[in-house]
């Protein structure tokens, strides 16, 4: 579990899962905007693609969605979302909006997990969303409302542990291993598709990954080259040493023109304004709790 920390006076927090649900669990986020002085324009949230699903519940405030690929700009049109919502793989980074102060969690979850713990498709998920109501099955809906009653928020990671961590151990593969990293959970994947007894040539690897993610294996590999760079580049910079051509050939980018393009397509901004952004924009706070 990490410390509070806070560019403003926003909290953002991140609890890593224990041990017993590694290959399921990433990570859960944390955001309370309770008291803090924002602006509105303070009040965009900034997430980049992912190929993970998450749940999102908010204890306090509402949240409103901007249309895919569009700009934070108080003009833009916004969906209101439900106080509990289900995202499914984002292919393209995303915007949200905060109306006030917001007191939120969100729980990290591998896609093939979610499929064996509850029978969604993940790719039936990609680039959706929904409210949790109208997709998960009853028990999660009953963890949910539990986690929205319980009285802190360590309590609340405590309960969604409690509740994943049996039915995880009950339905997760001889195979699966933890991860730390995207880069990590696509080759622990492409190892459990290679052992399967049903078929090993290539294609049919590639079949039964995008099966249990919903994506194609060479967008998973992007994803980890992404954000391989992402944490190339922060170390880089706190050792002074940042050189974007290091970390494209460090990540496994073919050049620093593949990294650019890798980069605006997973967050929607060029490598140096990215970092400029997450270093000193409120509104990036998902980059920083992962770094």
């Amino acid at each position: 579990m990490s410390s509070p920390a806070s560019l403003s006076t926003a909290i953002n927090r991140l609890w890593t899962p224990r041990l017993a649900l590694g290959g399921c669990v990433r990570g859960v986020m944390g955001r309370d905007t309770r008291g803090a002085a924002l602006a509105e324009t303070q009040r965009f949230n900034h997430f980049p693609a992912t190929p993970m699903v998450t749940i999102s519940w908010w204890l306090s405030g509402t949240s409103e969605r901007l249309a895919p690929g569009a700009a934070a700009d108080l003009a833009a049109p916004r969906t209101p979302a439900p106080a509990a919502i289900l995202l499914g793989p984002q292919g393209r980074p995303t915007v949200s909006w905060n109306p006030g102060e917001v007191h939120s969690l969100t729980l990290v979850l591998a896609p093939d997990a979610l499929q064996l713990l509850t029978g969604l498709d993940p790719g039936a998920w990609v680039n959706r969303w929904a409210a949790a109501a109208d997709v998960l099955p009853l028990d999660w809906l009953a963890m949910g409302q539990s986690v929205m009653t319980a009285p802190d928020d360590d309590t609340r990671v405590g309960l969604m542990q409690d509740f994943l961590e049996p039915r995880w151990q009950s339905a997760r593969p001889a195979s699966a291993f933890g991860f730390t990293r995207w880069r990590d959970w696509t080759q622990a994947l492409a190892l459990r598709a290679g052992m399967s007894a049903t078929g090993r040539s290539v294609r049919q690897v590639e079949r039964r990954i995008k099966q249990w993610t919903g994506q194609p294996l060479r967008e998973l590999r992007g994803a980890g080259r992404s954000e391989q760079a992402f944490f190339e580049a922060v170390l880089a910079h706190g050792n002074g040493s940042l050189q974007w051509a290091d970390v494209a050939a460090s990540a496994g980018y073919s050049d620093q023109s593949h990294l650019c393009r890798e980069t605006r397509r997973v967050s929607g901004f060029a490598p140096e304004e990215l970092r400029r952004r997450i270093r000193g924009d409120e509104t990036f706070w998902p980059y920083r709790v992962w770094r």
